[in-house]
């Protein structure tokens, strides 16, 4: 199954959130193989990696979005599970603090990019300055820009913007994958109980969750726009289904392999004098 054509989103498409069926497992029904897959997938990503690493060429920045109880953090765990801690950082994106405040909104995500040869992932990002400020426009007094208002204006000036940087970060050998974790309410639902039962995952659970949980046709409409403007062809979103985590992790490690596999990586070649130079200090070494 080719999960890249499946869930990529095409530029300038009219996506729909209430068309993609988040329980949707790509004809996958059987999890045991599903999870053999996710395991093939693991290694495969792990080898790619080793590439990107050895190759000091290019990084990867992963951009993963969703609400809440999405599974945002187990794919995390479950996808990079194979891969060498050296070559992966993982930043989770909070409220913004007094420091981020009086910088520009891309300052902290472009403090935390990966450096060549490294995979970022980014839990959460910039984009949540074109949804969580949209459901929450209060937010916006906080951010001390002059004359920032919200308005249909700005959000069209906050896309063109993410659209420049992220081709900024391709030109200059950041590649950038994002996936927007689809997730029904239902599910969700199901998984905020499953919190107040357990208690290794009440911890989990705040408050103010369900006020959000309130907001969800907002929070809907404010994704449904940022998918539809700014997925490119230099920086595509992947709608991933996030009903079934199995599943979810499987779509995951797949796009991240493909995605990989097309920047064409290599371990290093030594030249001809660097051959001899290495077969003369194994020679030496032997006599040693």
């Amino acid at each position: 199954m080719n999960y890249r054509k499946r869930f990529r989103v095409a530029p300038g498409s009219r996506v729909s959130l209430r068309r993609i069926d988040p329980g949707d497992t790509a004809g996958v029904r059987d999890k045991d193989k599903a999870h053999a897959q996710l395991a093939t997938g693991i290694e495969r990503l792990e080898r790619e990696q080793e590439r990107l690493y050895a190759q000091d060429t290019w990084a990867l920045l992963v951009i993963l979005q969703a609400m809440d109880a999405a599974g945002k953090d187990s794919t995390i765990k479950h996808v990079m599970s194979g891969v060498n801690p050296q070559g992966c950082q993982v930043f989770s994106f909070k409220a913004p603090s007094s420091e981020e405040l009086d910088h520009d909104y891309l300052w902290r995500s472009t403090r935390a990019l990966p450096e060549r040869g490294r995979i970022g992932i980014h839990n959460r990002s910039y984009y949540e300055e074109v949804i969580v400020t949209r459901v929450h426009p209060e937010i916006l007094a906080h951010e001390r820009v002059p004359h920032l208002k919200a308005s249909r204006a700005l959000w069209k000036q906050r896309f063109r913007e993410i659209n420049h940087f992220e081709r900024y970060l391709v030109d200059n050998g950041i590649a950038v994958v994002k996936f927007f974790l689809h997730l029904s309410k239902e599910e969700q639902r199901r998984r905020f109980l499953e919190r107040l039962e357990k208690p290794d995952k009440f911890w989990k659970f705040q408050p103010a969750d369900l006020s959000e949980r309130d907001r969800w046709p907002a929070y809907q409409d404010a994704y449904t726009d940022v998918l539809r403007h700014t997925s490119t062809s230099w920086a595509p979103w992947y709608v991933v289904p996030a009903d079934h985590k199995w599943f979810t992790r499987l779509a995951v490690a797949d796009i991240l392999c493909d995605t990989l596999a097309d920047l064409d990586l290599k371990f290093p070649v030594l030249s001809k004098a660097e051959r001899r130079d290495r077969e003369k200090l194994r020679r030496a070494l032997e006599r040693k």
